[in-house]
C-alpha cells in the first residue's frame, strides 16, 4: 500500500505545487512524473534497505541467483525514478519502467501462490496486488504516452 501512497501523494503534491506557481510541476504529466518518481524511490531503496531479505524470497524458485536480481531491478528502479525527472528521458523511462513491472509481476504470483509470510504479515492477495499492478502500470503508460 505504501507504492500507491507515495505515486498519490507524490502526484498530489507535485500538482499544488504546479499551481502555486512551480513551472516545472505545472500540469498533470510532470505532476504524475513526480509522483511515479516518489513511488519507485520508494520501492527502489526497499531492494536494498529493510525489506530486501522478503524481496529476494519473492523470487520465484526457478529463477537463478535471486539475490542479483533483487539488486538488479532495485538499479533498474532508481534510475528510473532518476530519468522521471528529467523532461527529456521521462517518457522512455516510464515506457521501461512499465515493462520492469510486467516483467517482476511473476514474483508477486510466485508469493502468492507460495502463501509467504513477508516482515510478519502474509503477502499481499493476488487480486488487490493485480488491481495496484493495473495501476501502476497505467500510470507509468500515462507518462510514456501521455502529455
Amino acid at each position: 500500500m505504501a507504492p500507491l501512497i507515495a505515486l498519490l501523494a507524490g502526484a498530489a503534491s507535485a500538482r499544488i505545487a504546479g499551481l502555486l506557481g512551480v513551472e516545472a510541476l505545472d500540469g498533470w504529466h510532470p505532476a504524475l512524473r513526480a509522483g511515479l518518481a516518489l513511488m519507485f524511490v520508494l520501492t527502489g531503496v526497499a531492494h536494498f534497505a529493510s525489506r530486501r531479505r522478503d524481496l529476494i524470497a519473492m523470487v520465484p524458485p526457478s529463477l537463478p541467483r535471486p539475490e542479483l536480481l533483487v539488486t538488479v531491478t532495485g538499479v533498474l528502479e532508481l534510475g528510473g525514478a532518476l530519468a522521471l525527472l528529467v523532461p527529456a528521458t521521462a517518457r522512455a523511462a516510464a515506457a521501461g519502467l512499465a515493462l520492469l513491472m510486467l516483467a517482476m509481476f511473476p514474483a508477486n504470483v510466485s508469493a502468492a501462490r507460495r502463501r509467504l509470510t513477508l516482515a510478519g504479515r502474509p503477502v499481499t492477495p493476488l487480486g488487490v496486488r493485480t488491481a495496484l499492478q493495473v495501476v501502476f502500470v497505467a500510470a507509468a503508460l500515462a507518462v510514456a504516452f501521455g502529455g
